[in-house]
C-alpha cells in the first residue's frame, strides 16, 4: 500500500452487491471493500433492494443462490425507482458522515438515483464523493441518457474511470473536477490455478480437445456472433478446436443458435448458458486454453482481469479500453471486430504455439493491476494524497 494513503477511514460504498447476483459490478466492488479493509479502513457497503425494474433484467434473477460474504458490512437499502427511498438513503449516509461514498456509474438509468442521494450526502459538508465510472456513454444509446448522465456528474467531487475512453468522454459534462484513469485492478477472488485435464474433468469436457472461452453475460455489442463466424472458417471447422460459451444471454438466444446451425457447429460449440455462480468460474479458465472477447463495442472488461489471475493469454478486440489491458503479441493478440481477423487469430496462435511464452509474459503484465494502486487512485481524486 501506498504510504501516502492512511487507513482509518470511514468508507461507504453505494453499489451492486450481496444478495445481489456476482456479476462484473457486484464482485468488484465486494472485492474493492476487501481492499479497503485490508488497509485498515472501515467500510459499509449499501447496495440494491431493488436495482432493476424486472421488465428492464433481461436475465432469470437478480439474486444469488450463494452464502454471504462474512467479513463484509453489506446492507440493502436502495430502490432505484423509488424517489422518497433516494431522499431516505441520501439523508442516511449524510448523518453517517463518511469520509468517502464510492458510487458505481454504469448506465443512465441509475443517474436520477445515484444523483439525488449524492446531493442529500454532501449537504454534511464533509463526505467526499467518488464516482468510479464504467461508462458515461452506454454501449447501447437511448434518448435521454445524456442528461441523465448530466445529471449524475454534477453530483459528485470526482472521478475514476478505467479505460481512457472513459475519461475523454467525461470531458462532454465536466472539465473541472478531479478524475483518473486506474487500470481495473486484478479479480483474484474466484479460486485458485489448477491444471486444464482436473478443470476439463469437472466440466466434463473431452480432454483430447483444445478450447476456447467466451465468458460473461451474452449481449449483443460483445460479438458472439463474430466468433460463432469464425468457427465457421475452414481452417478451424472440424478442428480439435471448440469453443466454451459460458455465460447467461441478456439478449435474444436464438439468432446465436441459428448460427450455430446454420454453419453446423453443434458439435464445436459447447453452450453452457445458465448463470456462473463465483464458485465455478475457476472451473472454466482454468480449462481454457485461450480467452476470446470479440466485443464489436466496449469500455474494460472484468474479463480480461480475471483472465490475468488465470494466467490465460486472450484475443480481444481493438475497441474501447480493451487494447490497453492486452499487449499485442506479448500476452495475447488485438485484432479488429471482424471475423476474418478473429479467426486468423485463433489459428496463429495454435499454430505458433504461443502458450507458454504468453502465459511467462502475463506473470510479468498482472503485477501492474492491483487494489492497492486503485485505492491510491481514489485517494488522489478525493484530494488526501
Amino acid at each position: 500500500m501506498a504510504d501516502s494513503i492512511s487507513g482509518h477511514r470511514n468508507i461507504v460504498i453505494l453499489g451492486s452487491a450481496y444478495p445481489l447476483r456476482g456479476g462484473g459490478i457486484a464482485t468488484y466492488n465486494e472485492r474493492l471493500a476487501r481492499a479497503f479493509q485490508d488497509n485498515g479502513d472501515t467500510v459499509k457497503i449499501i447496495t440494491f433492494s431493488l436495482q432493476y425494474p424486472s421488465f428492464l433484467f433481461p436475465g432469470s434473477t437478480q439474486y444469488s443462490t450463494e452464502a454471504p460474504p462474512a467479513d463484509l458490512d453489506i446492507e440493502v437499502l436502495v430502490n432505484s425507482i423509488n424517489p422518497i427511498n433516494w431522499i431516505k438513503v441520501g439523508h442516511k449516509i449524510k448523518k453517517l458522515r463518511p469520509d468517502l461514498l464510492i458510487m458505481r456509474y454504469w448506465i443512465p438509468f441509475m443517474a436520477p438515483c445515484l444523483g439525488t442521494i449524492a446531493r442529500r450526502v454532501r449537504k454534511n459538508k464533509h463526505t467526499k464523493i467518488i464516482s468510479i465510472v464504467d461508462n458515461i456513454i452506454p454501449h447501447e444509446n437511448r434518448p435521454g441518457d445524456k442528461l441523465l448522465s448530466g445529471y449524475f456528474v454534477n453530483s459528485v467531487d470526482g472521478f475514476i474511470t478505467m479505460s481512457h475512453n472513459v475519461l475523454n468522454d467525461l470531458s462532454l459534462f465536466d472539465k473541472t473536477k478531479p478524475r483518473r484513469y486506474c487500470p481495473h485492478p486484478l479479480y483474484d477472488n474466484f479460486g485458485d490455478i489448477e491444471k486444464k485435464s482436473g478443470a476439463r474433468q469437472k466440466l466434463s469436457l473431452d480432454p483430447k480437445f483444445k478450447y476456447l472461452l467466451f465468458f460473461g453475460f451474452i449481449r449483443d455489442y460483445k460479438g458472439l456472433d463474430l466468433l460463432i463466424e469464425a468457427m465457421a472458417d475452414e481452417r478451424l471447422k472440424g478442428s480439435e478446436i471448440k469453443l466454451l460459451v459460458a455465460g447467461e444471454f441478456y439478449a435474444d438466444s436464438k439468432p446465436y443458435f441459428d448460427l450455430i446451425k446454420k454453419h453446423g457447429l453443434n458439435e464445436q460449440i459447447i453452450m453452457s448458458n445458465d448463470f456462473i455462480p463465483d464458485g465455478k468460474v475457476a472451473q472454466y479458465f482454468n480449462a481454457a486454453d485461450l480467452v476470446v472477447q470479440p466485443y464489436k463495442d466496449a469500455t474494460q472488461s472484468g474479463v480480461t482481469q480475471v483472465a490475468y489471475h488465470f494466467e490465460k493469454p486472450m484475443i480481444t478486440t481493438n475497441v474501447g479500453g480493451l487494447s490497453e489491458m492486452v499487449p499485442d503479441g506479448k500476452v495475447g493478440y488485438v485484432v479488429e471486430p471482424k471475423v476474418g481477423e478473429i479467426a486468423d487469430a485463433i489459428v496463429k496462435f495454435f499454430k505458433l504455439d504461443n502458450e507458454q511464452e504468453f502465459i511467462e509474459n502475463i506473470k510479468i503484465e498482472k503485477k501492474k493491476y492491483s487494489w492497492n494502486k486503485m485505492l491510491e487512485a481514489i485517494g488522489i481524486v478525493a484530494g488526501e494524497v
